[in-house]
């Protein structure tokens, strides 16, 4: 829940409201004569999600081939990392 401030407030301190919606991401709702008037609230980050699927096609396709030997890979390298020794990494 954001959290409310005057106007004259925030603009008496900016730089350390901005601050913290960058690093904190805390929001407030700025009040002019206990009315609210603004948000001072991070800006979303991310991809929308009506974006992604022309995202995920603009993904390199696998031929079916390649396929087969991408899953050749994973097993080979699963293989790999079992046949290693179990240590503790507490110790030295």
């Amino acid at each position: 829940m954001p959290l409310r401030r005057t106007v004259t407030e925030v603009a008496r301190h900016f730089s350390d409201y901005i601050n913290r919606v960058v690093f904190r991401r805390e929001r407030f709702v700025l009040l002019r004569g206990n009315r609210p008037v603004a948000e001072l609230r991070p800006v979303p980050t991310g991809v929308p999600l009506a974006d992604l699927p022309a995202l995920f096609a603009g993904f390199p396709q696998l031929e079916p081939g390649d396929a087969g030997a991408f899953e050749a890979d994973l097993e080979a390298g699963r293989a790999a990392l079992d046949a290693l020794p179990i240590r503790d990494p507490w110790r030295r």
